[in-house]
């Protein structure tokens, strides 16, 4: 599901933490910014210039203050003005970058996982690395969204397990269904640059009672597939996709909530896109560039699971 870190860490939210960091006109604080400090203290750091100066006709007065002081200080003001990557503050690129390292990681486990499940001699070690992985990914995946400065580490962390996860899901399905695999890649990363395409060109947004509503319903979707889960692994229900394989008028209940689901992915990869450009503007430290990598990933693999299950389930129907 989208990245809760936003939710939950002030420095991604507007209201009154995000006045606190601002100056009062307005713009975001820079380092070393003091509330109140202003005024008449400012210039006591600079020195006075001598009586007279600028009186006499032809002849100039610096007093204490030097010609190279001044050109100096002409220098400065004449100089562009520090970008984000100058102060240590989050950018895109750095999002970017971030977001590339745990799609990697995610790859490389998943490549050593997927042999693993799709080997006959190591099969059963294959399983048991998937559901290690679901639950290290869970787990990782909770304590990186109740941090409120976000751990690079732990994020990684949370990559590998789940590399471990998608790798051995994968393989499997592709065994069964060859070519599902590339198909929910495509799936995944079309949909991606749709939501990214409508987000920057067509200024698409989320209201905050959309917002509330999608939140609400991502809540119902996850208490749907934890009693699914549990009916599935107590065998009170026979069918491989449990409650997702009922039929309602001949269609399995899977793709209508599978396809519910992929909608509910795409807007929160909005929201996600919106957090970023919220922690860029308000000038947050590069450190949190994690949180917002950690976002998308967590949003991209659900989108790819969500994609890979009803091509699944599409493909058992033929």
């Amino acid at each position: 599901m989208s990245n809760p870190f936003f939710d939950r860490s002030p420095a991604f939210k507007e209201g009154a933490t995000a006045t606190a960091t601002r100056t009062p006109a307005g713009y975001p604080a820079m380092p070393g910014y003091q509330p109140g400090y202003q005024g008449q203290q400012q210039y006591r750091q600079y020195p006075q210039p001598a009586q007279g100066y600028g009186q006499q006709y032809g002849q100039q007065q610096y007093g204490q203050v030097s010609p190279e002081q001044v050109a100096g200080l002409e220098a400065q003001y004449g100089a562009p003005a520090a970008a984000n990557v100058d102060l240590g503050r989050m950018t895109y690129d750095d999002v970017i970058v971030r977001t590339a390292v745990l799609l990697g990681v995610i790859v490389l486990v998943g490549g050593a996982s997927w042999m693993l499940a799709t080997s006959p001699a190591t099969a059963a070690l294959g399983m048991m690395v998937m559901m290690a992985g679901c639950v290290g990914a869970l787990v990782m995946g909770l304590v990186n969204s109740f941090k409120k400065v976000p751990s690079p580490a732990l994020i990684v962390t949370y990559a590998v397990f789940e590399g471990m996860m998608l790798g051995a899901l994968s393989g499997v399905m592709e065994m069964v269904y060859p070519g599902i695999v590339m198909q929910a890649v495509v799936g995944t990363v079309a949909t991606f640059g749709v939501m990214l395409a409508a987000y920057k060109v067509g200024g698409f947004r989320l209201t905050g009672k959309a917002q509330r509503i999608l939140l609400i319903a991502m809540g119902g979707y996850l208490v749907f597939s934890l009693v699914n889960l549990v009916l599935m692994v107590t065998g009170l229900v026979s069918d491989p996709w449990g409650l997702r394989g009922v039929t309602v008028m001949g269609i399995p209940l899977g793709l209508l909530i599978g396809g519910l689901a992929v909608v509910m992915a795409a807007f929160s990869l909005v929201m996600d896109f919106d957090s970023i450009q919220r922690g860029v503007e308000r000038g947050l430290p590069t450190r949190y560039a994690w949180a917002g990598a950690f976002g998308l990933t967590v949003t991209l693999v659900w989108l790819y699971v969500e994609i890979l299950r009803i091509l699944a389930i599409l493909r058992g129907n033929d």
